[in-house]
């Protein structure tokens, strides 16, 4: 399993100025891998290559590896490009996403991340210092700061490259560390989780997380960013570019904490998590302006993928099931009908009677299906 590692760099103002350096060389160049990619329709690794390795090297004082980094980042980033537009993520063919997608190079931001391999970037991590090559020359007694458990794992997982990132006036170095896999234990039942707007996530035993403080501070958030919108100003959009970092952060820091929670009840119970499986929700799902805006506000994904590593950590079952009529079916007795979801909190059967939260009682069906669907895949 792979994980990152975030740290700080701490630069003297000369290796700051080096490592600005560096990055605004790196994909200035990548810039112009990009543009003779897109001119020649040459987009695999090896062959830019052999077109375009000398002249950025000397053009741009790079380092050999370097050089091969700018390239591999040019052909990855149009892998990815390539894949979104067979996917159909940027439009039906002639729609003018696309069309500017395709015939466009793909740009480089001046700061945008560059990595290293261990040939250009070695870690002291006992002095907590780093030495890095830049375009002004190796640069050696680079302070970083970190958690003690960052730097546990870094001693003990740190593997491959990582990533130099400049954000927010703050210099970062992003570790790749390689975990051994934990062998899952098998679930002595599941845990449902079903995911929602009024509350983020509610469990089958009755946990609901996040509900009204959560909803406040995201409409505080959005009615701030209505009105800078409004104002259409330069200062505007610089306070925009700050709140939606600022809301990026709020979004993460309450994912993983409502994740690593799930995962301690599950990993404390001895059960397996039962996730609905919600691609393509956003197409699927007909709410009001006003839920739309809630519903495309939140990353349900980012906390799935929490979910999913926090789990495999921890050595806990993970499955993922059809989230198809888990909220008008009973848990008690199974009968389905639009009629028992009375309202957004209410659920009361028309059958059996059974009452319970609405969210409590989808919860209970998604580990019920979980349940069924590993005795399925797990059948001797």
């Amino acid at each position: 399993m792979r994980l990152v590692v975030q740290v700080r760099l701490l630069p003297t103002p000369g290796q700051a100025a080096a490592l600005e350096a560096t990055l605004r060389a790196v994909n200035t160049a990548a810039c112009q891998v990009s543009r003779q990619a897109h001119e020649q329709r040459t987009f695999r690794n090896y062959d830019l290559r052999k077109h375009t390795y000398t002249q950025i090297k000397d053009e741009y004082g790079l380092a050999a590896q370097a050089a091969q980094h700018v390239i591999k980042k040019v052909a990855d980033a149009y892998t990815t490009l390539h894949a979104n537009l067979r996917a159909g993520n940027l439009g039906k063919a002639g729609s003018a996403r696309r069309v500017r997608a395709e015939s466009t190079p793909i740009a480089f931001r001046p700061h945008a991340a560059q990595p290293f391999d261990d040939r250009c970037l070695s870690w002291q991590i006992d002095a907590r210092t780093v030495s890095i090559w830049t375009v002004a020359g190796r640069v050696r007694n680079m302070a970083f700061t970190a958690s003690p458990d960052q730097i546990t794992m870094l001693s003990a997982h740190r593997k491959g490259e990582s990533d130099l990132l400049f954000r927010d006036g703050r210099w970062f170095l992003i570790a790749t560390c390689d975990l051994p896999n934990r062998p899952v234990t098998v679930p002595d039942g599941f845990l449902g989780v079903d995911l929602g707007i009024a509350n983020i996530a509610t469990t089958s035993t009755g946990s609901r997380h996040c509900g009204k403080g959560v909803n406040a501070v995201r409409h505080r958030h959005r009615e701030l960013r209505r009105r800078l919108q409004a104002k259409q100003t330069k200062s505007a959009r610089r306070l925009l570019k700050k709140r939606r970092r600022a809301e990026a952060r709020f979004a993460a820091n309450t994912n993983h904490v409502i994740a690593k929670q799930i995962v301690t009840e599950a990993e404390r119970t001895g059960r397996g998590i039962a996730l609905e499986d919600l691609r393509g929700i956003r197409e699927r799902v007909r709410l009001r302006k006003p839920q739309r805006v809630t519903l495309h506000s939140w990353s349900f994904h980012q906390l799935g993928g929490f979910l999913g590593y926090k789990a495999a950590r921890a050595g806990v079952a993970v499955i993922h099931i059809d989230p198809a009529f888990t909220s008008q079916q009973c848990s008690s007795c199974g009968h389905v009908d639009r009629r028992n979801r009375l309202d957004q909190a209410s659920f009361s059967c028309t059958s059996c009677g059974f009452a319970e939260h609405a969210d409590v009682n989808a919860a209970r069906n998604i580990a019920a299906r979980g349940a069924a669907g590993w005795a399925v895949s797990h059948a001797a």
